[in-house]
């Protein structure tokens, strides 16, 4: 097998290593975190293809430079995200718990009462970089419906695996798996 993938999305490159997740799946590891040209690119992208949102949400992790890009371009003022753990500062959390592809473990979304109530009626779009076994998605679907908000479209640069198959979301390129 190839260590590498080559990754051609909105006429940018990259040249993606190949990651062994577990005995039998491995991923080309796509970083999004400090790739400003990337970034530049594929938000202006990704905002096109959105459906009218009122608010955009994702987790705590590698979408949160990408849904700060799409906020600008369609002029919102803020964002949520969804945080890996309570913090002090938060209250009436409400959090899910999630296990994806790339954590391998349980982790904790959670979101403070004050950015649920944010949500509540209005419509929502969940951001992220990578869309692979869905269960990072549907933890923060939780959390929306959870805060009485409506799901509008779930949006990533790439698809990974069976992910390109679905229909309920938007993304930019396929991204396979490899076993």
């Amino acid at each position: 097998m190839n260590k590498h993938y080559e990754l051609n999305v909105c006429g940018i490159k990259r040249n993606l290593p190949i990651i062994k997740m577990n005995e039998d799946i491995s991923i080309a590891s796509f970083v999004i975190l400090g790739d400003t040209e990337l970034i530049a690119k594929t938000a202006p992208a990704l905002a096109q293809k959105l459906p009218k949102v009122d608010v955009l949400i994702t987790a705590e992790a590698k979408g949160i430079p990408l849904v700060y890009e799409i906020s600008k371009i369609l002029n919102m003022k803020e964002f949520i995200v969804a945080r890996k753990t309570v913090k002090p500062y938060m209250h009436d959390a409400i959090c899910d718990e999630v296990v994806s592809i790339t954590s391998q473990k349980t982790q904790t979304l959670c979101l403070d009462g004050i950015d649920a109530k944010k949500i509540q009626g209005k419509k929502v779009a969940i951001i992220d970089d990578v869309i692979s076994t869905g269960e990072s998605l549907s933890a923060i679907e939780r959390l929306v419906k959870k805060s009485g908000g409506i799901i509008a479209a779930r949006a990533a640069i790439l698809a990974e695996g069976d992910a390109v198959k679905r229909d309920d979301i938007i993304f930019l390129q396929e991204l396979p798996l490899f076993t």
